[in-house]
């Protein structure tokens, strides 16, 4: 994208910069083109910021709007697509398709924006094609043809006649769009056109990128994996912190991501599956045969997750290393550090006396010097927030606590007193 305004920045320089001899006209009544980015798979995002971005230009009596496309597919029903073409067709502003830059496809359903176009331009080493039958009526045919089960290039695309004019860069499509003023320019022995119409970048706005983002088959997996991890870790970690919070968030962006992509249900319950396979092993410390079963399953949820889109092998690798890393080895270890002493070994921890950070009523959060456990209390005895608690025992991961005074029995007889004979 910079290369791009960069040189469409060349394009609009003055012409004393440009050693031009010809006096610059005037741009008060040039107009301006509205060239906007559409990057991605065609998601209900993109999909209303083209229909808003036609609004607009439409309400500001814009020359032409330059839809900027680099897209592989769609993740929006046909009815949808149609009606975005149907929006395209009826506008009252030029919507013209750009198709860059160098490296950029628009191929599948995405294609036939081509056929709701005023003028198409493609970059050189971009791709177009495998549109599929139209959606909708009133699409320019001799485009689509062409396209329909196939995949061109730059050279095909404009001898089959379905690109406009070359257009290596936007700056050399913008100045062919019928009705933006240029004027010519002369340097060295070269001579140039360079537009008067101004031209006004617009591109999703930071909510729309972050949820656009989201629901991109990469992230939206890779959030996934994260957001199961981390909500895992935070259930053998006392309190709500940081990675309970960061896996809440990356676990609803995921969720979001996937009810816009075409997911395979039941491979994205063998995800889900797969952590609570990993959570079994995690909490004694050891992976054993539970951790490989997570393995497995999460492997093959990976492969398949998708239906119709394909995930590149480098976001596999991080998301199946990452995973197998965090449950092999990072989990584990991190239990076996915390939790792993014996509770014999934990002895001194009865009687000590600390705060409930929240209120134990049965359950909750207590700080023992300095120290968050989850804790219990009997129900006669709940513990208000900030209270002072005594241990009075301790229940695998779980402090058993009761108000410092007034408690049901104190901790001197539980240690001291013996059990009565059956």
């Amino acid at each position: 994208m910079l290369g791009l305004m960069v040189g469409v920045v060349a394009t609009v320089l003055p012409a004393s910069a440009q050693g031009s001899t010809q006096p610059a006209p005037s741009t008060d009544d040039a107009g301006f083109v509205a060239v906007v980015e559409v990057d991605g798979l065609l998601d209900p995002v993109l999909v209303a910021f083209v229909k808003d971005s036609i609004a607009t230009a439409e309400a500001a009596g814009a020359v032409a709007l330059v839809l900027q496309i680099d897209s592989i597919d769609v993740v929006i029903s046909d009815a949808e697509l149609a009606v975005l073409l149907d929006t395209m067709l009826a506008a009252s502003v030029r919507v013209d398709v750009w198709i860059g830059p160098s490296g950029s496809q628009l191929t599948n359903a995405a294609a036939q924006l081509v056929g709701a176009a005023d003028d198409v331009g493609m970059a050189p080493g971009s791709r177009l094609g495998n549109a599929g039958a139209p959606v909708t009526d009133g699409l320019n045919p001799a485009r689509l043809t062409p396209i329909t089960d196939r995949v061109v290039n730059t050279q095909e695309a404009e001898e089959l006649g379905i690109t406009s004019f070359p257009a290596p860069t936007i700056g050399d499509f913008l100045v062919n769009i019928p009705g933006v003023q240029t004027r010519e320019i002369t340097q060295g022995d070269q001579t140039r056109r360079e537009p008067l119409t101004r031209v006004q970048f617009g591109q999703l706005s930071l909510l729309d990128q972050l949820m656009h983002t989201a629901a991109s088959p990469a992230v939206a997996y890779l959030l996934l994996a994260v957001g199961l991890a981390l909500i895992i870790f935070e259930l053998f970690t006392a309190g709500v912190g940081v990675a309970g919070v960061v896996g809440a968030g990356s676990f609803v962006l995921a969720c979001y991501g996937l009810a816009v992509l075409p997911v395979t249900w039941w491979a994205l319950g063998l995800v889900v599956l797969s952590m609570l396979a990993f959570a079994i092993d995690v909490q004694t410390g050891v992976p054993r045969f539970w951790t490989g079963a997570g393995v497995v399953l999460f492997v093959v949820g990976s492969l398949f997750l998708y239906d119709g889109l394909s995930l590149s092998w480098v976001t596999l690798m991080v998301g199946i290393v990452g995973v197998l890393l965090a449950f092999l080895g990072g989990m584990p270890a991190m239990v076996r550090t915390r939790f792993s002493t014996p509770t014999i070994g934990r002895e001194w921890m009865i009687g000590e006396v600390g705060r409930a950070v929240s209120a134990v009523d049965p359950d909750g959060i207590v700080q023992i010097r300095e120290a968050l456990w989850r804790a219990s209390t009997n129900r006669a005895t709940p513990v208000e927030e900030l209270d002072r608690v005594r241990v009075v025992g301790i229940d695998g991961l779980v402090l058993e606590v009761e108000p410092e005074e007034g408690g049901a029995r104190d901790y001197r007889e539980r240690r001291t007193t013996p059990d009565p004979p059956e």
